[in-house]
């Protein structure tokens, strides 16, 4: 197993567990991309914290910066299941966060690759590398599922 396949496995329990609780099945794990350390992992917890902010990148963020008392991550790598929505891609420029790697592309939803494709606009101060794709059969699966129960 590769590290990428290693952590994205992580994200994708992150995902089962935000589902479980009701929440849309995204998930994500932050990285120290020097030593592969795992700083932060969380899920979508939208309706849980009545936050329509708090998304799995947005919540990893947050507690990544908190562990390391900075508000940039420059060393760091974010794991998704899903491709991260504009605002999200938005913090992740911000947080200036490394790497980016996301499994199931967001054609609807997504502000990386579909979109609105913020690492592209000219206002965008940081992009990191982005590498899409990895254990997107699964993390499409999970979410279609999650969808059709509640239809």
């Amino acid at each position: 197993m590769t590290f990428s396949n290693k952590y994205m496995t992580m994200a994708l329990k992150e995902a089962h567990e935000a589902a479980r609780r009701g929440e849309v099945p995204v998930g994500a794990v932050i990285v120290d991309g020097t030593n592969g350390d795992i700083i932060s992992r969380a899920g979508n917890r939208v309706k849980e914290d009545c936050d329509p902010s708090a998304h799995a990148e947005l919540l990893a963020i947050r507690a990544a910066c908190q562990v390391r008392n900075s508000e940039r991550l420059n060393d760091c790598d974010l794991y998704v299941t899903l491709e991260p929505c504009p605002m999200c891609a938005q913090v992740i420029s911000f947080a200036r966060i490394r790497r980016l790697y996301f499994a199931a592309e967001d054609e609807k939803g997504g502000g990386v690759e579909n979109g609105p494709r913020i690492f592209h606009a000219g206002s965008c101060h940081h992009s990191p590398e982005v590498y899409g794709g990895i254990g997107a059969n699964e993390a499409a699966k999970i979410l279609k599922d999650f969808f059709k129960s509640r239809r």
